[in-house]
């Protein structure tokens, strides 16, 4: 560990470079650098999809504040930021705590040297699904909260649901939310290209620069923007509008081209827009061909 606190010491990085760089004694250095860096940068695969990994972020800016403050001299700066670090560390344990356990069972589960993966699965034709069910619960003001897990995993809002594992279509997400069915309150959460439960709950968002005309599903739509990346269509039940929830704002009465095209360019799975992309491209290739007279 006293090599680690000697990385965001300035003598220590002066003493380093004074050394003859064919000694062992600097490889053994660098090695123990890039060594520390390789599992700070696994730490962070392994954290990617909890909420911890805003702790983590935290930390790091802490960690610069602190690198900075020791090199220009400012020592009850430096001082200052040890005393964080290490009792945030500490406080972040103890809130994290189940983020944590999540996480090191999941390294328990797989090799270290894989990363995590975090895909949408979500190609067109569930997202034109998604599209018909939303006009259709508009039109009729039927209330509506469907969230999609991106990278962070939304599993203790999973838990709290009934379980599906089904296929997402239009019909089903109408019947779903129709009222005064077994399923209708609370939100539906898609996982992998699939909804995963129906009848969830998400955390509110106690922001006051939400418009207090905006009830529970809006409040509970950025409330999970806050704590995940993942993305969240709402259909109000008063006035059918239709507005998403995603990176802590609400995206308000959007029309139909406005929330297809967020769609598209936040869920839509890579290999999805890679298609798409290449055909359009050929369709423009055709286009000119045939305008050059080619054959």
């Amino acid at each position: 560990m006293s090599n680690i606190g000697n990385i965001f010491n300035a003598d220590y990085w002066e003493k380093l470079f004074s050394q003859d760089v064919l000694t062992g004694s600097l490889f053994v250095n660098i090695l123990d650098i890039l060594v520390v860096w390789f599992i700070i940068y696994k730490l962070i695969q392994l954290l990617r999809r909890t909420k911890a990994i805003q702790l983590l972020k935290g930390v790091a800016v802490f960690i610069a504040i602190r690198f900075f403050s020791e090199i220009v001299g400012l020592h009850t700066l430096s001082w200052l930021m040890d005393q964080v670090i290490i009792y945030g560390v500490i406080a972040g344990i103890v809130i994290f705590q189940p983020e944590i356990r999540r996480g090191l069972e999941h390294l328990g589960r797989t090799s270290l040297l894989s990363a995590p993966k975090g895909k949408t699965d979500i190609n067109e034709q569930t997202v034109q699904a998604m599209d018909r069910a939303l006009q259709y619960m508009s039109k009729r003001k039927i209330g509506a909260l469907i969230t999609i897990e991106k990278n962070t995993a939304l599993d203790e809002y999973i838990e709290t649901g009934i379980s599906l594992d089904a296929d997402i279509s239009e019909e089903l997400l109408i019947n779903i939310f129709i009222p005064n069915t077994p399923l209708h309150d609370g939100a539906v959460i898609v996982k992998n290209g699939k909804i995963a439960v129906a009848c969830a709950y998400l955390p509110l968002s106690e922001s006051l620069l939400i418009p207090k005309h905006f009830g529970t599903r809006h409040r509970a739509a950025v409330g999970v923007s806050e704590v995940s990346d993942a993305l969240t269509l709402i259909v109000s039940e008063e006035t059918g509008d239709i507005s998403i929830a995603y990176d802590n704002h609400l995206y308000a009465n959007l029309s139909r081209e406005e929330y297809i095209e967020l769609l598209n360019e936040t869920i839509l799975s890579t290999e999805t827009k890679v298609e798409k992309k290449n055909y359009l491209a050929n369709i423009w290739r055709e286009f000119n061909r045939l305008t050059r007279g080619d054959k």
